[in-house]
């Protein structure tokens, strides 16, 4: 096969493993649909169990309403068709690694998969009902908490990503040690850095409060210590 054929070839392959991804995305997005605003309710949650008695969400936008739970629901179904979008990648990348690469990328696929989804999960039912408590305490008397459906979702979508790279810790310190970038007795050296980070990153990414602030900077802390254990564990062997 000449070098043409195979760029072709690739072309191809990564149009299949496109389609693939797309088509599961959108079945799973027609599917979710009919529940956009169940989706939505649930997603506000726990800014409403916070709210003062009779405050309620509002939409600045004559569209919001519509379009804002349409989005919650393409979330969700990204989340749903993510194993799948995965294996897809998986499938166009696979013929390409050697074998003792194959058996690194999957389980790491998996555990960086596991890991975002439970950054989501500790900032929706941990994080968001203190920093939301907090807020609504916080407003001065006389003025009503009235969020805005479209910035509470970019507000969650932000807070969700900061919490779900924040768990990607541990896959990237075991990344870094495989890959001979750094050693295990490096990243336990620079431990006290890191500590002064984890808690640069909170006050970066979370609201002007100690407890949020506090409640990112443990969880990357405590999952860079796990990840210096796994690599620890999983570090070639020096013969």
């Amino acid at each position: 096969m000449t070098t043409t054929e195979s760029f072709i070839a690739h072309l191809l392959e990564l149009r299949t493993r496109l389609l693939h991804s797309v088509v599961a995305l959108l079945l799973v997005f027609i599917g979710l649909m009919p529940w956009a605003a169940n989706l939505y309710t649930w997603l506000a949650h726990p800014l409403l169990a916070k709210l003062p008695k009779g405050a309620q969400m509002i939409a600045t936008d004559v569209t919001t309403p519509f379009f804002v739970p349409l989005k919650v629901a393409m979330m969700a179904a990204f989340l749903i068709a993510l194993p799948y979008i995965l294996y897809q990648i998986w499938r166009f990348v696979a013929p390409g690694l050697y074998a003792h690469e194959k058996r690194l990328v999957w389980p790491l696929i998996f555990a960086s998969t596991l890991l975002f989804f439970c950054g989501m999960a500790f900032a929706y039912f941990a994080v968001f009902p203190i920093v939301f408590g907090f807020i609504t305490a916080s407003a001065p008397e006389g003025v009503a908490v009235m969020t805005d459906i479209d910035k509470y979702l970019s507000f969650v979508m932000g807070m969700f990503m900061a919490f779900g790279v924040t768990f990607q810790v541990p896959v990237a310190v075991v990344i870094l040690v495989r890959m001979g970038w750094v050693t295990v007795e490096k990243l336990r050296d620079i431990r006290r850095y890191v500590i002064v980070g984890a808690f640069i990153v909170g006050a970066i990414f979370t609201p002007p409060d100690v407890v949020s602030q506090f409640m990112l900077a443990m969880p990357l802390w405590l999952l860079y210590e796990a990840g210096i254990m796994v690599a620890s564990w999983t570090r070639p062997k020096v013969v």
